[in-house]
């Protein structure tokens, strides 16, 4: 068959011939669309830990199995505890083969039913971005209706889903974003208020929409955190999902603990959280955001469009069938 193979760091996947088969505890999901995440960038970079060449990229997936349409939950070996994740735990897609395939062999636990009311392209969008956002939300912060929401980074897939879940729940939603033409799009989905955090004067301008937040979701932590925690009002709950900016220099404790705020780190989510995320999304109806969709031959265009940043919402790859 034919797949996306991790060979080389500082190089894209080869599109190639290979051959994999079930073991004894696996079956086999003929893989119909797939989408991309910002770790399939670091893995070719060789930022990314566990890397083995040879195997197959890809985390997020939809398939066939039994005749039905299925989603696959990427994350694998959580463990029993619901807290945290176990030191087995790891994602699909390197050092595990992926999902960048006509097929793949997981074990029958690791597949669910797909929502019927998505596309194909909407479920392949859906696994990462969808728990992760998920447990950051309700796992984590808790998220109760009528709370003020700040999403930051809205463009990518786990801010997006993070920001249409919390609406769907009754929270009011801010986000921020580094351009007007996202900032265009996000109001245009709905959410109560957003700034380009580009522009002078962005905290005041959220401060004047959003009045106080209660909690904020963020991938990047880095300065601009410690900025936003200005907004954040008694009992708030910052979730970190991500760094990609680095340390959070200068947080002041007197608001931290006068506050009852909590700062607390998300990553994916155990299959419970999958469960539930998929319930959520089949309940009101959710629709990933989909930014563009390409044939697994153009997946240098894809990685591309990746790499630059511009996209809103999820890459796909569409496989032949």
């Amino acid at each position: 068959m034919k797949a996306l193979v991790f060979e080389n760091i500082h190089t894209l996947p080869n599109y190639t011939d290979i051959e994999i088969s079930p073991k004894e505890n696996e079956v086999e999901v003929n893989i119909s669309a797939a989408a991309l995440n910002h770790r399939d960038i670091w893995i070719t970079k060789g930022l990314y830990p566990g890397l083995v060449p040879g195997t197959i990229m890809g985390a997020d997936g939809m398939g066939w199995y039994l005749g039905k349409r299925v989603v696959i939950n990427p994350g694998l070996d959580w463990g029993h505890n619901e807290r945290y994740q176990s030191k087995k735990f790891r994602v699909l897609g390197v050092p595990d083969h992926g999902t960048f395939a006509e097929k793949i062999c997981i074990p029958q636990s690791y597949i669910y039913d797909a929502p019927d009311h998505l596309t194909n392209e909407e479920v392949a969008a859906l696994p990462v971005a969808g728990v992760t956002a998920y447990r950051t939300l309700f796992t984590r912060a808790q998220l109760m209706q009528g709370e003020h929401v700040l999403v930051t980074g809205l463009g990518g897939g786990v801010a997006l889903m993070a920001a249409l879940m919390a609406k769907a729940h009754g929270a009011k939603v801010f986000f921020t974003t580094g351009s007007n033409e996202k900032l265009q799009k996000g109001l245009q989905l709905g959410f109560d208020g957003g700034i380009n955090y580009k522009e002078e004067n962005s905290i005041e301008k959220m401060a004047e929409q959003c009045g106080h937040i209660d909690v904020i979701i963020d991938s990047t932590a880095g300065e601009g955190l410690n900025t936003l925690m200005k907004l954040c009002t008694f009992g708030s709950r910052i979730v970190l999902y991500g760094g990609s900016l680095g340390k959070i220099n200068g947080i002041n404790p007197q608001p931290l603990f006068w506050k009852q705020m909590d700062i607390m780190g998300s990553s994916m989510g155990s299959p419970s959280d999958f469960q539930a995320m998929l319930d959520f999304v089949a309940k009101h109806r959710l629709h990933p955001i989909v930014d563009s969709i390409y044939s697994i031959e153009a997946f240098g265009k894809a990685f591309s469009r990746m790499e630059e940043g511009s996209q809103m919402g999820k890459i796909v790859l569409s496989l032949p069938q």
